[in-house]
């Protein structure tokens, strides 16, 4: 296991991260992605600290706050030390009924950075994260109130998730002009057949210094090595009654076809191949991982010693490239020379 910066800061954090998003569903929205009970959720806890995971991440609106507190009582029963650990957590998400009981007003996050205090029984949040954007909410408002609890001393650091390109600059742009806490990561899909955040966000990340935390490495399931051509809804697999993330499947079973061949040749799983693939992209700091068996969450953590030679690497991805879109392919184009220029310096 290897330990990564998070974004502009001296926060190191592992490069697989437990996700907790299969602890505590019941027979609603959440227990079609996990419904893992105390004594499931503190092996896997277990399991991971074992293997060297330092980073864990779960948010209020899991399993309506059972993912918090079900974590955060593994962390008692295991007796892990508070320092040992990166604990990040988010908000925005509807947590009660009410016009002001979801959103990123002030309210609502300094309200619901309390309860997951409570939740989790710890003093302090390490990462807290806005879980998604807005629009109803002024960006300045959200960013004084994050400011307010690192002040206060019950968030260390925080950080975005589900925000676009524009979104993100805007409001790191507004933490400096401001001098409130700055912004050091984002949470965001990205896999190899989902590359859509190689458009715009990722040339920002890589811009700006800000760290990348992968969430659904695996597509929801789909580069588990379940899925075929001929059995796209395998029984127990989460997308059979959890479509989600989309996949554009004519695109991904040619990439899952020649994952399934380097697997082979490395004695690998194809999932421990995703992950190395995201592993080995520069501006990725940490892949959250999620699991509701032992075993699944064992060989995803194996994927820390795959390592892909480049040739597989351009393999994976020629076919995986997303196709030109404007204003790409005129930056290209037009940068051409300049860049030689550098080259050439």
């Amino acid at each position: 296991m290897r330990y990564r910066p998070l974004g502009p800061s001296g926060l190191f954090v592992s490069e697989l991260c437990l996700g907790t998003m299969t602890f505590g569903g019941d027979d609603g929205q959440w227990g079609k992605i996990g419904r893992l009970q105390q004594d499931e959720a503190d092996q896997l806890v277990k399991t991971a600290l074992d293997a060297g995971v330092t980073f864990f991440d779960t948010a209020n609106v899991y399993a309506g706050g059972e993912s918090e507190r079900i974590f955060g009582q593994s962390l008692k029963n295991l007796g892990v030390a508070r320092d040992d650990v990166v604990v990040a957590t988010k908000v925005m998400g509807p947590m009660g009924e009410g016009p002001n009981k979801r959103g990123a007003s002030r309210g609502h996050i300094l309200a619901q950075c309390k309860e997951s205090l409570g939740r989790l029984g710890l003093d302090h949040i390490d990462l807290y994260q806005i879980h998604g954007f807005d629009p109803a909410t002024p960006m300045e408002e959200t960013l004084e109130a994050l400011n307010l609890l690192v002040q206060h001393g019950h968030v260390n650091y925080i950080g975005l998730s589900n925000w676009a390109a524009w979104q993100i600059m805007k409001a790191v742009g507004l933490t400096r002009a401001r001098q409130l806490a700055p912004i050091l990561s984002l949470q965001a899909y990205y896999t190899l057949v989902g590359r859509g955040l190689e458009r715009e966000v990722v040339p920002m990340l890589r811009s700006e210094g800000l760290g990348l935390m992968v969430w659904s490495p695996l597509a929801g399931g789909f580069l588990s090595g379940k899925y075929t051509r001929d059995n796209i809804a395998p029984e127990g697999g989460r997308r059979a009654e959890f479509d989600f993330p989309p996949v554009d499947t004519d695109r991904a079973f040619p990439a899952l076809d020649a994952m399934r061949e380097i697997a082979e040749t490395k004695g690998a799983s194809v999932a421990q191949i995703a992950l190395a693939w995201l592993l080995h992209q520069k501006v990725v700091t940490s892949v959250i991982i999620g699991a509701k068996r032992p075993e699944q969450l064992a060989d995803n953590l194996g994927a820390v010693d795959v390592t892909l030679s480049d040739d597989e690497l351009a393999r994976l991805d020629d076919l995986t490239a997303l196709p030109p879109e404007y204003p790409g392919w005129m930056l290209q184009r037009q940068g051409e020379y300049r860049r030689g220029q550098l080259e050439h310096s």
